[in-house]
């Protein structure tokens, strides 16, 4: 009889050596004259520990890690295959505390199941919520999805139900959904893992949105530096088709829906919906002005679902269970959950499914272990490049959109990247100026010459040429970019550099409110 082992086929963990851990396990089994079924999962989020290697045994389970193929011999010895005890060795992992203290929702297939595996997803409740959906009324499914509280997972934040309403509503013969998987925010990497650990999850979510607004194609945009997630994706899409849940008869509803994959070419700004939309249509990606809207006149012209990897793969359970089960996740109009993702000088990174209404202190010392460093955490920037800079004074605020809205900060994609104290703020002010400049699309004043304006008032600030004149200059001209950009590019760029000058001062070579009024 043989034994289940579990070694991931994550991104993450190949770059720490999983294809080398899998040959080696493959390798000493054969040797030792040993069956034993080699499953190539998803990553369970828990990255210090990759590659993490799984042994299915009657107690559940059994996680050791991080493996390195030198480590084999020596698990094998320590009877790794019932269990067996060895300084790798870390218990049942459900029940390792980064694991079992999080609300996994989204995610809870993730590193259980094989990704491409149409048995191992039906028998984890997949398709469940698509069979339901093809079973009723377009108008109920939009229903299901407005009462459920689903927000849009990217970072604005716009009600997914409501989207769904004004396409579905819209007069067209051809009808569009679209997936923004252009992740290209730094530390965040949850859509990665869901294309790459449990494609079927998206595609499920995009079929049944396409049912309920009444889509007959959809397209997942994914970066072009995710070609495993590329490939996974495309694999999961034949299969799904072949399977009728994608087609022209999906589920048997009588109703088409297509899907397929496009690569992106590498444009940060194409993260916005309108210049993902050019993109897709063979131009060059710059950001539309609004109105019309997308969900009006998107895609070629059409009416256009746009929503990103996590909104759309929040779906399938929504529609499974219901909206009410959904919506008592969460607190105030936050509802559900997100997957966090921690990064930077960060102990224990990894990906942390919670319920909105957790704080930033929970995530850094419960979950994240502190600094890697071990030196004391001095700056969170949360919700990616253009996020602000959170200060230990805001660390027990809540994370909801409407907490960190409140205080100029944005909670994004659930993106967290943590700084310690040796962090130079100033300089990571000037780099979000200078990343702006380098990524506009060019449309705009306030962006495109703004953020060069920027980085040039930040260097004189620094070198202390006129240093009080040259702060109100900055001040200014991240007002006029908050104020005028086109699109969020240009408009949070001053998030970073705003949260940074204020919280800490003395980087920029200012002296402190309270020396100030000394």
């Amino acid at each position: 009889m043989s034994t289940t082992i579990y070694v991931p086929r994550d991104s993450a963990a190949l770059a720490a050596g999983a294809d080398e851990v899998a040959a080696a396990i493959t390798a000493e089994a054969a040797r030792r004259g040993l069956a034993v079924n080699l499953v190539r999962n998803g990553s369970r989020g828990l990255f210090w520990l990759e590659p993490l290697v799984e042994v299915q045994t009657p107690g559940g389970r059994m996680a050791y890690g991080p493996v390195a193929p030198q480590d084999v011999p020596g698990l094998f010895e320590a009877g790794f295959l019932s269990g067996g005890a060895h300084a790798l060795g870390h218990g049942v992992t459900e029940q390792i505390p980064f694991l079992a203290l999080q609300e996994r929702l989204t995610f809870r297939r993730m590193g259980v199941t094989d990704p491409l595996s149409l048995a191992d997803y039906a028998a984890h409740e997949g398709w469940a919520g698509l069979r339901r959906a093809a079973a009723m009324p377009p108008a109920e499914v939009i229903h299901e999805v407005t009462h459920s509280g689903l927000r849009g997972r990217g970072g604005a934040a716009f009600p997914a139900g409501i989207k769904w309403k004004t396409v579905a509503e819209a007069a067209a013969d051809q009808k569009y959904v679209v997936c923004n998987a252009d992740e290209g925010d730094s530390g965040t990497y949850s859509d990665r893992m869901t294309m790459e650990g449990d494609p079927f999850m998206l595609i499920e979510g995009m079929a049944i949105a396409g049912l309920a607004v009444g889509a007959t194609q959809g397209l997942v945009y994914i970066r072009s530096e995710y070609p495993h997630a590329v490939a996974t994706m495309n694999e999961a899409i034949a299969l799904a088709t072949q399977a009728g849940f994608l087609g022209e008869d999906v589920c048997g509803s009588g109703r088409a829906f297509h899907l397929e994959v496009r690569k992106a070419a590498g444009a940060y700004v194409c993260g916005e919906e309108t210049a993902m939309l050019e993109s897709i249509e063979g131009k060059r990606g710059i950001v539309r002005a609004k109105p019309p809207l997308p969900a009006l006149q998107g895609l070629f012209g059409q009416p256009t679902v746009i929503n990103n990897v996590i909104t759309l793969a929040s779906v399938p359970i929504i529609l499974a269970r219901g909206a009410e089960f959904y919506r008592n996740y969460g607190v105030g109009r936050s509802h559900g959950t997100l997957p966090f993702q921690l990064a930077g000088n960060i102990r224990h990174g990894g990906l942390v499914e919670k319920a909105f209404g957790l704080t930033l202190r929970e995530l850094i010392y419960g979950f994240g272990g502190g600094t890697r460093s071990g030196r004391p955490v001095k700056a969170v920037q949360v919700g990616g490049p253009l996020g602000a800079y959170v200060p230990e004074s805001k660390w027990d605020v809540p994370l909801d959109y409407e907490a960190y809205a409140a205080f100029g900060a944005v909670v994004g994609h659930g993106g967290i990247v943590v700084h310690d104290d040796t962090a130079d703020m100033a300089a990571l002010a000037r780099y979000a100026m200078e990343f702006c400049a380098l990524e506009s699309c060019g449309k705009c004043t306030p962006c495109r010459i703004g953020s060069t304006r920027g980085v040039e008032v930040i260097d004189r600030i620094v070198r202390d040429e006129r240093r009080a004149e040259q702060v109100i200059l900055l001040r200014d001209l991240c007002d006029t970019m908050l104020a005028g950009s086109l699109c969020a590019m240009g408009g949070m760029t001053p998030y970073p550099v705003l949260s940074a000058l204020d919280h800490y001062p003395e980087d920029f070579g200012i002296a402190p409110p309270s020396e100030r009024a000394a």
